[in-house]
């Protein structure tokens, strides 16, 4: 998606802030958030892509004013909401029970928006949750040279703005995998190989990089040609 999301390669956001030992939460409420969204994903109440392109479409401001767990709330928010799972308005009712009562144990929601119960679809256990059989033979063998498209998507997709258009190397193929463009936008899983393509640095970013510095990359079949 073309957005200020899509900083992989976008220069003017300053050195990246190291914190010295971290701590994976700074506080209980992104606990609780990492844990609901865990929650939601292993109940399939929207899938992991869906969950990053609801990120995805955040305002640009707020996108950039947040922090890493408001922006996962915010991506839960949109997607269960437009999925119907719960309204704005059950929201709202259940933030402010909260505020003016924090101690308050709240019932838990007897409906989604549709009135009727939500129900977790049932899950398979012992598989990987996004690779697939192969159908077909991959399109491409290892050192094959290959060039990105150069797409301008305004929906979700996993392939960088900065590695479009560009030259690379098959360095290795992955297996199969549920393909995030489509998987995102309830097309079905269109599962594809793919394959970790090494580029030049050079090639992506020009004469400022330092040494022969090179950079792999995941990649679906569908973001490749033949160089």
């Amino acid at each position: 998606m073309n957005s200020v999301h899509d900083m992989g390669g976008m220069h003017g956001f300053g050195p990246v802030e190291r914190e010295e030992n971290e701590p994976v939460f700074h506080d209980a409420w992104e606990r609780t958030v990492c844990g609901l969204n865990f929650g939601l994903l292993r109940a399939r109440a929207y899938n992991l892509d869906e969950f990053r392109h609801g990120i995805e479409r955040m305002q640009p401001a707020r996108y950039l004013a947040s922090t890493y767990y408001e922006r996962w709330l915010a991506g839960m928010t949109r997607v269960l909401t437009e999925k119907g799972v719960v309204t704005e308005e059950e929201l709202d009712r259940r933030t402010a029970l909260i505020q003016d009562n924090p101690d308050a144990t709240p019932a838990p929601a007897a409906s989604s928006a549709s009135g009727e119960p939500f129900q977790p679809p049932a899950t398979t256990s012992g598989t990987h949750p996004f690779r697939r059989p192969a159908a077909a033979p991959p399109r491409f063998a290892l050192g094959d040279a290959v060039v990105t498209r150069n797409i301008q998507p305004h929906a979700h997709t996993r392939l960088p703005r900065y590695a479009r258009g560009k030259r690379g190397v098959i360095d290795r193929l992955h297996g199969v995998f549920v393909f995030p463009d489509a998987n995102a936008h309830e097309r079905g899983e269109e599962p594809q190989p793919v394959y970790s393509v090494r580029f030049d640095a050079r090639d992506l970013w020009g004469e400022s990089v330092e040494g022969r510095e090179a950079l792999y990359l995941d990649l679906w079949e569908t973001y490749l040609l033949p160089a």
